[in-house]
This record gives structure tokens, C-alpha cells and sequence, in this order.
């Protein structure tokens, strides 16, 4: 038994039986709690106890204090069951040896991407405050700083789909693809069959997808029929009916490497609602990056650190490596989040750009769940007369996330930060530009999920014409996005404000 979605690709029934067996493994457990603590007020009372106890260690951790508040509140409503779902998916835990299993991969890998002592004093040189901004981002994600690196901005779907398949026509040797979304369609068919004919020529091909992005976008057959071809696939954290620790953690990154020459990063997936082939919920505003040049190394090794942690495959990351130093258009930093490691510099260098900025910081998000120190971060630089701008989504793709976005707008708005919803659709591009001189792109919201439960990366550009570009294309959308007043929202209906502080409370499960 199978059931259709509105694109035609069918939900597996794997998904089906899945989610079917975790609800019944949940519902059990209450059912257990639920009678333990029925029997006698021993029990209750025992139950309250556990309750206050994790409660202390909750508070006392390191941490989120928004996240930590969630637990709280969902651990003495329902103590036992609290608990139970607290051990398995509380706080960002990742059992012991799979952390090892990533810190082994990433040491294989990463001793291959040589820091350039000339590079990083020539940025120091030119521009002390950004430089900053690199020493953090190069120590955090362990990822070097390059110049002779070319960047080239694309602020659509659309308009990068033609000059990837360029790209991918010009393959000699290797195409690594990694994708949270790997859906069939126009997009991934016109890509599709350059593969079949790249593999034929004798070309590598290695795809890694997420199976909770891709799982309901995808026929029956679709790995083995990519394995038949002579592409190598693998599935990352494949959804089982067990509950276990790890499925809270997805594989977000979206990844292309061509030869050790170019690289892709940026928010968009494969799926055709990333090149408007079709609306989902109206016009999707997205954005990548293409580079080509020596920091395209650094994008080779997260791939090959990746590969070699979902299969246990070992790769000569050297034969990978090409010398394809570009004419310098400023400075590049690659770089890799994951929550195997107690670092964040995903979230870190959005903060990095904040502390530093001097006239503006224009950003982009679909989501805009952030903590306390994000927030604050984000009231101290308008209120320090800097022009902070938020782009947001006026259609979302989820009804129950949006509502948690817009909880945030209103100390935002006091503290004079702009605030816009892109009206013609949703707002999928993340983005941070900042004095005409630095910008990121990547896979990264500003929202729990990609701070602490995925595996994200993007691009630090600075001192480059791209900056330019895009800071154009935040105009564009900016003209075509209504702002949010201060005035106007504190009129919005009662209804709508309890619906946003409800929501707001379990913001960090979302």
C-alpha cells in the first residue's frame, strides 16, 4: 500500500510502517508511566522526585537556557515520560561512539587542509575587524582560510541550474553530490543524465542524501537503479522504526564537488520547487554560491569526511585534491557544523558578523527561532545604530514554525531592528551581508534545528565583489517584501499572540 503526494512520488511504506511502530513505542511507554504511577502515591510521589531531580541537572547543564526551559516545562507535566524521551533526544545527545566515529573520520581528513600563515596576515593587513571574524571561523570549524578563490552568487534556483549542468558537463575525473533533498523531477533528471553519461565516460560519481529530506521524494528503486548505472549512493541516518538517539540528526549540508575544481553550497536542494518548476508556497526565494580555486579543497575534505562516516569507507582524499588557484577575488572560508562536537560556529559566526559590524547587517532566513543571546545580540547592534534588517517568510512551509518566528518580532522591532515578509512567497536563502565587506551562504537558519541538531555548512566571503551581489539581491527581495511595524504589530489579534506564545515555548523541538 502506497499513498500519492500532490507531485505524484509516492510515501514508502517504509515511512508509513515507521512512524506508525515510534507511536506505538511512545504510546506504550505513557501507557507504562501512566500505570506505574496510578498504583499508589508512592509511585506519584517517587515520579515527582525523578522529575525534580532532572530538572536540576537539566538547569545546571551547559547549554541553551530556551532549550533547557522546553525540557523543564515538558519533564514536570509528564515526569516518568519526560524522562524517558529527555535520555533519548534531550540537549543535543549523541551517544559516545558515533562522536568518536566523526572525530576519527575528521582527523583523517582535515590533516590534508594546510592553514597559510600569509594569507591570514595579509587579511590582518587589510582589515583587522575581519580578520577576527576569520581567526574564529578558521579555529571553530577547523577549516582554512584561501584566497585565489573565485565566487560566483546566484540568487535563484533558476538561474543556477543552467550554469551547474555547465559545470557538470565539464567533469573529468569525479562529481560528489550531498544533499538533505534529493527529489525526483525536472531538476534532478536534467542532472540525472549527465551523470549516466559522466559514469560512462569513466567519471566518479558519489551521492550521499538524507533519508528524512528525501524519503517521501522518491520512487520505489531509485538507489538501486542509480547503483545499476555504476553511481555510488549512499543513504545518511536511514529512518528505522526504532527510537534511538541519533535520527534527530539530519545531514543538511547541500554539497557539489566537480574534480577538486568547483564546488556549489547554498540553500538550495535538488527538488523542483528550488527552480520554480512548481510552487509549493508561491514563489521560493533561494540562493547558492559556485567557487572555484584552492578553497575548494576544503569542501572535498567535508565530503570524504562524510562519505567515510556513513559508510566506513576509506578515501585517498589526495587524488581528490586539484591545483586550480583562481585570480584573487578576496578571501574564502569553507566551513562545517555538526552536533558531534561541543563547537558552533555555524551559529557563532552569524554572532562573529554582528560584533562587528559597523553601518549595517542585512539578513535572510526562513526561520527566525533564536535564544536569548542571539536575540540580545541582534537589540544591541540596531540599538548601537546599526541598520539591522530581517527578511522572513510571508508563506510558510510549516504553520506551526512561523507563528515561533514571529514570537521574536516584537523586541526586535522595539529595539529598532527592521523586520520584512517576502509577500510573493517563502524566503528559503540564509543569509548575512554586512558593510559591503563580508557575507555568508550556506545550508544554515537561524533556528534550533540547524544551531544544535544538524550537520550544516556554508561559505564566509570576504573582501569580494560577490559581497556586492549579494547585497543586491537582499534589495530585490526587500522591495518586494511588506515590513512589519511596530505599530501595526502591537494590533494584532489576541488569537494570533496566544498561538505565538504557545508555540514559542517548544520552539527548541521544532
Amino acid at each position: 500500500m502506497k499513498i500519492a503526494n500532490n507531485r505524484g512520488v509516492r510515501i514508502p511504506t517504509r515511512i508509513i510502517l515507521s512512524a506508525m511502530l515510534l507511536l506505538l513505542q511512545l504510546l506504550f511507554m505513557l501507557d507504562v508511566v501512566y500505570n506505574f504511577t496510578a498504583q499508589s502515591a508512592w509511585a506519584y510521589s517517587l515520579s515527582l522526585i525523578l522529575g525534580v531531580i532532572t530538572v536540576v541537572i537539566i538547569v545546571n547543564r551547559r547549554g541553551n537556557p530556551d532549550h533547557k526551559i522546553a525540557w523543564i516545562i515538558f519533564i514536570l507535566i509528564f515526569p516518568i515520560f519526560g524522562i524517558s524521551v529527555f535520555l533519548l533526544w534531550g540537549g543535543g545527545r549523541v551517544a559516545p561512539h558515533i562522536k568518536k566515529k566523526m572525530r576519527l573520520c575528521e582527523a583523517r581528513y582535515l590533516r590534508y587542509l594546510k592553514d597559510d600563515s600569509e594569507v591570514r596576515d595579509r587579511l590582518m593587513y587589510y582589515d583587522i575587524a575581519h580578520s577576527r571574524q576569520a581567526d574564529y571561523l578558521t579555529g571553530e570549524s577547523e577549516y582554512p582560510l584561501y584566497d585565489k578563490t573565485l565566487t560566483e552568487y546566484f540568487s535563484s534556483g533558476e538561474k543556477l541550474l543552467p550554469q551547474l549542468l555547465e559545470e557538470l558537463e565539464k567533469a573529468e575525473k569525479y562529481i560528489f553530490i550531498e544533499f538533505f533533498i534529493l527529489a525526483e523531477g525536472r531538476m534532478w533528471e536534467e542532472i540525472h543524465q549527465i551523470l549516466k553519461r559522466k559514469v560512462n565516460d569513466g567519471v566518479e560519481v558519489k551521492i550521499i542524501f538524507d533519508d528524512f529530506g528525501s524519503i517521501k521524494r522518491q520512487r520505489k528503486g531509485f538507489v538501486s537503479k542509480l547503483k545499476a548505472e555504476g553511481i555510488s549512493v549512499c543513504i545518511f541516518n536511514p529512518i528505522n522504526p526504532l527510537m534511538n538517539i541519533f535520527m534527530n540528526n539530519r545531514n543538511h549540508r547541500k554539497i557539489i564537488v566537480i574534480d577538486g575544481k568547483v564546488a556549489v553550497t547554498g540553500g538550495i536542494n535538488i527538488g523542483d520547487e528550488y527552480i520554480n518548476e512548481y510552487e509549493r508556497f508561491g514563489y521560493w526565494a533561494d540562493s547558492a554560491v559556485i567557487i572555484k580555486g584552492n578553497a575548494v579543497r576544503s569542501f572535498v575534505a567535508m565530503f570524504c569526511c562524510m562519505w567515510d562516516f556513513v559508510t566506513g569507507k576509506h578515501l585517498r582524499i589526495k587524488e581528490y585534491f586539484a591545483d586550480c588557484p583562481h585570480k584573487d577575488d578576496g578571501f574564502v572560508i569553507p566551513y562545517s557544523d555538526s552536533p558531534l562536537n561541543d563547537k558552533n560556529p555555524a551559529e557563532g559566526i552569524y554572532m562573529q558578523i554582528l560584533n562587528t559590524a559597523q553601518k549595517y547587517v542585512y539578513i535572510t532566513t526562513p526561520y527566525l527561532i533564536i535564544d536569548n543571546t542571539m536575540k540580545s545580540l541582534l537589540q544591541m547592534a540596531a540599538k548601537s545604530g546599526i541598520d539591522v534588517r530581517i527578511i522572513t517568510p510571508h508563506i510558510p512551509d510549516k504553520w506551526y514554525v512561523h507563528p515561533a518566528s514571529q514570537y521574536n518580532y516584537l523586541e526586535l522591532l522595539e529595539s529598532g531592528v527592521k523586520i520584512y515578509e517576502f509577500t510573493p512567497g517563502f524566503v528559503h536563502s540564509k543569509l548575512f551581508i554586512s558593510d559591503d565587506k563580508v557575507a555568508t551562504v550556506g545550508s544554515v537558519n537561524m533556528d534550533y534545528r540547524s544551531f544544535v541538531f544538524h550537520f550544516e555548512c556554508g561559505a564566509w566571503i570576504c573582501d569580494s565583489s560577490t559581497v556586492t551581489d549579494i547585497k543586491e539581491h537582499f534589495l530585490n527581495l526587500q522591495d518586494k517584501s511588506q515590513q512589519i511595524t511596530l505599530e501595526e504589530w502591537k494590533k494584532r489579534p489576541i488569537k494570533l499572540r496566544l498561538k505565538q506564545a504557545l508555540l514559542h515555548i517548544f520552539a527548541p523541538f521544532m
